[in-house]
């Protein structure tokens, strides 16, 4: 295995399967498979996943919704879509703990450094729900500030598309895939991996960024063993 401590981002987007809004219960499943297969190979495992399935704060905003109250609504589905994905890793018989970067203890235990990566060192997928716990800040923010917190070697985005092209390849049937390319390029491209505060967190740090397709089985494990599996973003 290239890594010992991976953050794989999940966009809550990706939950829906192929329904319109909410949890494919099937889809579930199947990432819990994926990622159990990861942990049995000793893998140390956080993940973060956003909540466009629920509910999006700067789509409310823009339906005149006060932003700060929409992206704490965003915040909340975050969680939900934790503990959703909690249990289905539990029915697969992987320890997990969910942390929140807004209290909610009843539910999840609150965003400790120390206590996430002790987690991890035991063998349980930690998940991060809540965002940062700041309005204004997307999940892929949340995904690489958590992923410098941990020490993780590396953030594994998982998306519907095999990797980063020229231009959206649903839309332009000519966009040609890049295997490898620097931040730098992929700023002076106009290329879109993330939003420029999370892009420009993990280039300051150091931090490489794995572009990959999630839905395709087996991916991940793959990707992880080494293989040639979607964009790799470097310095």
């Amino acid at each position: 295995m290239q890594y010992n401590r991976i953050l794989l981002k999940l966009s809550g987007e990706a939950l829906m399967g192929e329904r319109q809004y909410g949890i494919d219960p099937k889809r579930l499943a199947e990432y819990a498979q994926e990622i159990k297969e990861v942990v049995d190979k000793g893998m140390q495992v956080a993940i973060v996943i956003g909540g466009g399935n629920i509910f999006r704060g700067l789509a409310g905003a823009s339906n005149g919704m006060d932003r700060v109250q929409g992206d704490h609504m965003g915040m909340l589905a975050t969680v939900i879509n934790g503990l959703a994905l909690q249990s289905a890793l539990e029915n697969e018989g992987v320890q997990t703990r969910l942390q929140s970067a807004i209290k909610i203890n009843e539910v999840a235990e609150p965003f400790i450094r120390r206590r996430a990566m002790r987690h991890l060192e035991k063998g349980r997928v930690v998940i991060f729900g809540g965002g940062t716990g700041n309005p204004y800040f997307t999940t892929d923010s949340a995904a690489v500030l958590r992923a410098i917190e941990i020490e993780a070697d590396v953030i594994l985005k998982g998306t519907r598309v095999d990797g980063i092209y020229t231009s959206d390849p649903e839309k332009n049937k000519d966009a040609t895939k890049f295997d490898t390319i620097s931040f730098n390029d992929v700023l002076r491209k106009g290329l879109k991996v993330m939003d420029t505060t999370a892009f420009t967190l993990s280039q300051e740090n150091e931090l490489p960024i794995i572009v990959f397709d999630m839905n395709k089985k087996g991916n991940l494990l793959k990707v992880l063993d080494g293989e040639n599996i979607g964009t790799k973003v470097d310095l």
